[in-house]
């Protein structure tokens, strides 16, 4: 299986280091999404411009979500 890796990104990065292995890009879409949601659940206030980008192993960008949609 591939391996993903969830990168938060508001400008500055903070890499994800380990990753981790599912079966397509479609399932670490759905995964970057859940991220999202805990992330907003857990802090709902936070940088309008922080994302959830999805790279994969061959290090393609695959997705971006956005964690605050409706910030401006």
């Amino acid at each position: 299986m591939p391996r993903y890796y969830f990168d938060m990104k508001d400008g500055v990065p903070a890499r994800d280091r380990s990753g981790l292995e599912l079966v397509s890009d479609g399932a670490a879409i759905a995964h970057s999404k859940s991220l999202a949601d805990k992330t907003r659940r857990d802090k709902p206030k936070g940088h309008p411009d922080l994302r959830v980008v999805v790279i994969d192993e061959n290090g393609r960008e695959v997705h971006r979500e956005r964690i605050y949609p409706d910030a401006t």
